[in-house]
């Protein structure tokens, strides 16, 4: 860390201060802010090519997926202003939606182009991940402890909401908050609700399984299970396990036996088959079951998006979120499914439109974590990404997302480099 280039510098400051950030309620003005400036650094820097001083040279052409982001991005705030157009939502609102873009949909094609083109290293952003970990061990004790020793939970909300943005709770701070199910507490922690919190613990996991050093190590793992655990996220604890173990098993898809031992399993299927399917469909029922209102909620939602969209607007959606009604606990209609709300909203355009670069970029870190430990993070990333997606809006998250989202323009990069030393 005594090493580091301008641009590496400011990355790795801007991590160590995401707890004093949060606690200003600024991160949310934070992560389109870095995004847009990088961005138009990558512009720049591209442009003057060896003009640049040395330690922030491109490191090479924009690789193709990072280029499919780019593209997929930009078909997205067309098929806004189609359907803002269709529906005649008029010049107000269509400006609004575009910042909007701008501050969500944008940084999924920024983040991975500052990536692939400045000179930023893994080991940076894993080490900078662990530090926010470090903030998030201290902080815990009064956390855990605000709801039994009777502290309110929001802290306060940011005037920085003056700005604009999803909703108040992307300002605030809270110590925690109450789960009107059950009335228990749970954490967020530095995000603005306690699921997404589950999923930044994931991530952080991710990163810290990539630290050389030991006690950083440590530090990263004991706080990103933290975060999972106390947030008390069913999502949060498949990722812990899914994204962490699946692609360290990639490369047995390379060996011989472990396909004998899968043919085995297939084959004893044909005696435990029906057992194993009941027991499959009891976890899936048990795991429904234990936020069974919540469950309701968005499987209601997802039902009422689809319909609209297939009657209502196929090709450029409703260009934005609609208010819902009792029945969804007046949650908007497009929301708490990236999938279901792209199509209610942008239609089967911009369904499309995310579908092709997330795709292709799964593919490049499945093939790679099949014969690399390289690909082990950014395939963990993207499973991630995966379960977000099922649960939450991608785009208004990608604010907190950005150090896993520049992971993956390295990787593009890294991979694009052995294609040119190969050639």
């Amino acid at each position: 860390m005594d090493e580091l280039n301008p641009i590496e510098r400011f990355v790795y400051k801007t991590l160590v201060w995401t707890w004093p950030f949060y606690g200003l309620g600024a991160l949310y003005v934070v992560g389109p802010v870095i995004a847009w400036l990088l961005g138009g650094l990558c512009a720049l820097i591209l442009y003057f090519g060896p003009a640049v001083r040395d330690d922030m040279r491109a490191t090479g052409s924009i690789p193709p997926v990072v280029w499919g982001w780019i593209v997929g991005m930009f078909v997205l705030l067309v098929a806004l202003w189609v359907g803002h157009f269709d529906w005649s939502l008029g010049t107000k609102q269509t400006i609004k939606s575009s910042i909007g873009w701008a501050k969500g949909w944008a940084l999924l094609a920024l983040f991975p182009l500052i990536g692939a083109v400045l000179p930023i290293r893994r080991d940076v952003l894993a080490r900078g991940q662990c530090i926010i970990g470090l903030w998030t061990l201290i902080l815990a004790p009064i956390l855990l402890a605000a709801p039994m020793i009777g502290l309110p939970e929001r802290i306060f909300t940011s005037p920085l909401k003056a700005i604009g943005g999803p909703g108040p709770e992307y300002f605030s701070v809270y110590f925690f908050t109450w789960d009107p199910s059950s009335w228990t507490p749970r954490w967020q922690f530095y995000a603005p609700w306690s699921p997404f919190a589950a999923l930044l613990g994931v991530v952080m996991v991710l990163f810290a399984l990539e630290e050389k050093d030991i006690k950083w190590r440590s530090i990263g793992l004991a706080a990103g299970a933290l975060m999972i655990l106390a947030s008390k996220s069913r999502m949060g604890l498949v990722g812990l396990t899914a994204c962490t173990i699946g692609p360290r098993m990639m490369p047995l898809l390379l060996r011989g036996w472990a396909w004998q031992v899968a043919a085995a399993l297939t084959a004893s299927m044909a005696v435990l088959g029906t057992r194993v399917a009941m027991a499959a469909i009891d976890g899936v029922a048990a795991f429904k079951g234990a936020r069974a209102d919540s469950t309701r909620v968005r499987e209601t939602l997802q039902r009422i998006a689809s319909e609209r969209w297939q009657n209502d607007a196929y090709w450029f959606g409703h260009g934005t979120v609609q208010p819902g009604s009792h029945a969804v606990e007046y949650m908007p209609i497009g929301s708490h499914h990236t999938w279901y709300g792209l199509l209610f909203v942008k239609g089967a355009v911009g369904f499309l439109a995310l579908l092709v670069p997330f795709v292709w970029q799964t593919l490049l870190a499945l093939k790679d974590a099949a014969v690399s430990p390289r690909g082990y993070l950014p395939l963990g990333i993207m499973m991630t990404l995966t379960l977000l997606s099922f649960g939450e809006n991608i785009e208004i998250e990608a604010y907190l997302l950005w150090p896993a989202l520049v992971v993956l323009g390295i990787h593009a990069r890294e991979l694009e480099d052995l294609r040119n030393d190969a050639e």
